[in-house]
């Protein structure tokens, strides 16, 4: 009697123990996990298809791929929220559309129309991946740029009644085919002509269908408004219109502004405390990236696009006023020495070396190489003061705002871990990477990526801490990152053992409108 009740207690156990092992598609096993939101533990992730089917220590499952994690850092795909990588995720070229820089990083899925850039075309955006193969997932914004000028032109105006209206519909279907917010760059013309109440109307059409506002800000230094009172001009955009705002690239840029990075974090922490979600993004370099006529030529000299530029260049009504504000432009950013050319004939050379084997002045030496082409350069503008200050802030996300010649390209993420978690100690490990995943996921509504969790999409990355590290410098910014040894893209290895397998699984995201507000 005693061992028939014995044995009826243990029958579940048995049955238990002889039940064989789940087998996956994919097992990383032995690395210290970061999961997006807890601590850090060590223990495996298993895959099956394009989902992560567990996560835990000593996990029993089998699989016929095996990652050996030892020693390494596991963590969800880094999501970069700010990139100019349009261009390469169109691209013919099949390399090309892999997109190595940010695979070699860790970087899974990036963020395209920023700055106010995006096509309103968003099915189309989004549907490219299916006929041409993607390495990496992308989302994509609808931007003022290509709104305002296929409307009003490049002309500095308001829009006409019909023309705002015409302009709200073109954000209203462009969020209805997946866009995730409304993205504005206001520094730049003909964008910077557009009024705050404009900018307001149109980003109302994202906030109704769910979207976030982005904005590459009117003035991040003292060109205009200032940086404070463009801040204030975001937060009021999203106030007004209702819908979440994200910063992009924040940073104190300029003589004029540097050390008030205190100050700015205190307005936006004050709107947060008011109920306004607001939140920046950040890439982790003292040289901001943009072209040369953006950086030095004023913006009343850039109405009606380039062609009109030129011919103000010869007029001598406006002569004298266009060298003193450019000139007061390159001091706002530190001189000529401060202008590193990263593109075209003058490539690798500062703006000061350009004048002096032309014999002449910056400004006259800047005039000449716009006339030719408005090549693309690095602006070293910030402080490492600033840039530290709005690190630390739990609202700011790791961004690339990857563009040619910037080594941010190939390198902010690497460069993120290596100089301020490693040598500057600014931010934690773990900081660092919930700052580059789950944060970004949680602000954009990126569903199921972001997090190491069952069910999440099997988006991660695995890294060696005592090698990750940008390779790529202002001088060579095309040298791709060191000490990633795996990445996992939708369940499919993209680089294994430190190097590309040429898979492209890459999927373009779209965001889900609010209910009801699409017909």
């Amino acid at each position: 009697m005693r061992a028939g009740w014995v044995a009826w207690l243990l029958a579940p156990l048995m049955v238990g123990a002889m039940t064989p092992p789940e087998r996956v598609d994919l097992i990383i096993r032995g690395g210290t996990i970061y999961n997006g939101a807890d601590a850090p533990f060590v223990g495996d992730v298993a895959i099956s298809g394009d989902r992560i089917r567990a996560v835990g220590p000593n996990l029993p499952h089998l699989a016929a791929r095996i990652v050996d994690a030892r020693g390494m850092v596991v963590a969800p795909g880094f999501i970069d929220p700010h990139t100019h990588a349009g261009a390469q995720l169109a691209s013919d070229d099949d390399r090309t559309r892999l997109i190595p820089a940010f695979l070699m990083q860790g970087v899974t899925t990036a963020f395209i129309g920023n700055d106010g850039g995006g096509d309103p075309d968003v099915a189309a955006v989004l549907g490219r991946s299916e006929a041409s193969p993607v390495g990496i997932n992308y989302a994509a914004f609808v931007g003022l740029g290509p709104v305002r000028t296929a409307t009003v032109g490049n002309a500095d105006r308001a829009p006409t009644p019909a023309e705002l209206d015409r302009m709200r519909q073109m954000v209203a279907r462009a969020m209805c085919e997946g866009a995730l917010g409304f993205s504005t760059g206001l520094f730049y013309a003909p964008q910077s002509f557009a009024e705050t109440d404009e900018v307001t109307a149109l980003a109302r059409e994202a906030g109704r269908r769910g979207g976030v506002y982005d904005s590459h800000i009117r003035d991040e230094s003292s060109y205009g408004i200032g940086l404070a009172a463009a801040i204030d001009e975001a937060i009021a955009v999203g106030r007004d219109a209702g819908l979440p705002v994200n910063i992009s690239h924040i940073k104190a840029l300029g003589v004029d502004v540097h050390g008030q990075a205190p100050a700015i974090i205190a307005r936006i922490e004050a709107a947060q405390a008011a109920g306004q979600h607001v939140t920046a993004d950040q890439y982790p370099w003292s040289a901001s990236g943009t072209s040369l006529a953006a950086a030095l030529v004023p913006r009343w000299a850039q109405d009606g696009g380039r062609d009109a530029m030129l011919r103000r260049f010869d007029d001598a009504a406006v002569a004298e006023r266009l060298r003193a504000e450019m000139a007061d432009n390159l001091r706002r950013r530190g001189g000529a020495e401060s202008l590193l050319i990263t593109e075209g004939t003058h490539l690798g050379r500062r703006l000061a070396e350009v004048a002096a084997a032309q014999g002449t002045d910056p400004i006259a030496a800047a005039i000449a190489v716009i006339r030719l082409h408005d090549p693309a350069v690095a602006s070293f503008n910030q402080t490492e003061d600033d840039i530290a200050a709005f690190m630390r802030r739990p609202w700011v996300m790791t961004s690339s705002d990857a563009s040619t010649g910037h080594p941010r390209v190939y390198g902010s993420f690497a460069r993120k871990y290596a100089e301020y978690v490693v040598a500057r100690r600014v931010l934690t490990l773990r900081e660092f990477i919930e700052r580059s995943t789950a944060l970004t996921a949680d602000t954009f509504g990126i569903v199921d990526r972001g997090r190491l969790r069952p069910g999440a999409f099997a988006d991660i990355v695995v890294f060696d801490p005592a090698s990750y590290a940008a390779n790529a410098t202002y001088e060579r910014p095309t040298e791709l990152a060191a000490g990633v040894r795996a990445v996992i893209v939708n369940g499919v290895p993209a680089v294994e053992n430190g190097a590309l397998t040429g898979a492209a699984a890459g999927r373009g995201l779209a965001h889900t409108p609010t209910p009801g507000t699409c017909s």
